[in-house]
């Protein structure tokens, strides 16, 4: 059928949800607590949008309405692995506190201002600039240019 076998590909989603001047990050059950935006993996079956929403709600208890696509990352692993990520721009959806208990996903979740994020042990140094680069303005793609198409399509706005 091909030339050549398809290289194994996988996708993620990580989304920034922003208040006002506030940013919810996630506290991760990992050895070392860090902190982090919520995201994961994509499903079998779901679309990049649903994922974003239904990571958002297990790590964060938190509904979401999303604003835009922030950039899509491509990382090639080896010769035969490749790793997709997409970030969202989201908004709540109301004012749902984020969750405070513990479960399997992660240990909480709360908002931040940007001066707080330095007292943070955050899992990706990328965090803290890409959250400061989206408060002094960083251009955001429409969630439009993210065509969807295929079995679900539940969550697409």
């Amino acid at each position: 059928m091909f030339a050549r076998d398809p290289i194994p590909s996988y996708f993620f989603v990580w989304v920034v949800v922003r208040r006002a001047d506030e940013f919810l990050l996630v506290q991760e059950n990992l050895a070392d607590n860090p902190w982090f935006l919520p995201a994961g993996m994509v499903e079998p079956g779901e679309s990049l949008i649903a994922a974003a929403h239904r990571e958002t709600m297990e790590e964060a208890g938190i509904a979401i309405r999303l604003e835009g696509i922030i950039e899509v990352r491509q990382q090639v692993y080896a010769p035969d692995i490749m790793r997709i990520q997409v970030l969202f721009l989201a908004l709540p959806l109301d004012d749902t506190p984020p969750k405070s208990t513990p479960d399997e996903h992660t240990l909480r979740a709360a908002w931040f201002k940007l001066d707080e994020l330095t007292q943070l042990h955050h899992r990706s140094a990328r965090i803290p600039e890409l959250l400061a680069e989206l408060a002094a303005g960083r251009p955001v793609y429409p969630p439009e240019v993210l065509v969807s198409r295929g079995l679900e399509e539940e969550h697409e706005e």
